[in-house]
């Protein structure tokens, strides 16, 4: 996970990153729609910004749940950041 911070009162921008050693298109596609729906859960806590999540080989094998919590765990030091002042990239 990569942030970069933004000024503007814009919601967050994400972009995701899903190699093909995830697997197939359609593999491929499955955990897109996955992280896509997680990072919404997340936006009401997310800072305006650009983010872009990246899937490692092991995100087709994860369950929707296991997913959402290694996302979680890769926003917390970047909500930490977004408190902090002089927010910046991860």
């Amino acid at each position: 996970m990569t942030y970069v911070a933004d000024d503007r009162p814009a919601p967050p921008r994400v972009a995701y990153s899903v190699g093909r050693r995830v697997g197939g298109a359609v593999i491929r596609n499955q955990v897109r729609r996955r992280l896509r729906s997680i990072m919404i859960e997340a936006a009401p806590g997310l800072a305006g910004g650009a983010y872009l999540v990246s899937a490692s080989g092991g995100a087709a094998a994860a369950t929707y749940s296991q997913l959402r919590g290694m996302v979680r765990i890769a926003l917390e030091p970047m909500w930490a950041d977004v408190a902090a002042p002089g927010a910046g990239r991860r």
